[in-house]
């Protein structure tokens, strides 16, 4: 049976034996950049099954390959299977607020904390590249151009080399001096032709209802 197929077995998935397992998975996708997010809600639980287990660097962690996978709700998930006493330490205390910063698209103060905090990553690869794409993300759904600056500033302050990196991912393009296009959201946007049928027989037994 692979691992996968484990995590399927509620006898195996919620023993306080296999915790330490399912640990060591969490740090081996910290470092390989890969990302599960069903194991580390099974960590996550044992942990408030079994309170004196609890890990806070494995929690943390957790918490920042969740805002790896922006912008699906894996951070709120795991935030929610957390202790408000646990949520007041250190570092867990610090990712929260980093996710907040996130979630609520204050992009340049999360890269001046991020920076003010860069001990959080040890470990973890790829991280603010992923960061990068869920920003890229909403800049691709929010504008149809913007300054060439600021894209660079939400993006972590990337030099010229880095930004055009990211511009030829997403097919972006400098249209003229410090402006970058991003889409046309006006062709983004395809309405939606809604046709409701009803049949003969419903709309009999409605009149009849109503007499």
């Amino acid at each position: 049976m692979g691992f996968a197929e484990c995590l399927t077995d509620l006898h195996f998935r919620y023993n306080p034996e296999n915790l330490a397992t399912l640990e060591r998975y969490v740090e081996t996708q910290a470092k390989e950049n890969a990302y599960d997010l069903e194991a580390n809600l099974a960590v996550l639980k044992l942990y408030q099954f079994n309170p004196a287990f609890f890990q806070t660097t494995v929690t943390a962690q957790i918490l920042l390959k969740a805002l790896t996978n922006l912008p699906h709700t894996d951070f709120t998930l795991c935030k929610c299977m957390i202790d408000q006493a646990h949520q007041e330490e250190r570092p867990i205390r610090q990712i929260l607020y980093l996710g907040e910063l996130l979630e609520t698209c204050h992009f340049q103060a999360f890269w001046q904390a991020l920076d003010e905090n860069m001990e959080l990553l040890d470990g973890i690869t790829g991280f603010e590249d992923s960061v990068r794409k869920f920003i890229c993300h909403v800049v691709g759904i929010t504008y149809q151009h913007i300054d060439r600056w600021l894209l660079a500033e939400v993006l972590g302050d990337l030099s010229d080399n880095q930004l055009k990196v990211w511009m030829s991912k997403y097919g972006w393009t400098e249209t003229e001096s410090g402006k970058i296009f991003i889409c046309n959201q006006e062709e983004s946007i395809k309405p939606k032709n809604i046709v409701e049928k009803i049949d003969f027989d419903s709309v009999s037994s409605i009149m009849a209802s109503s007499q």
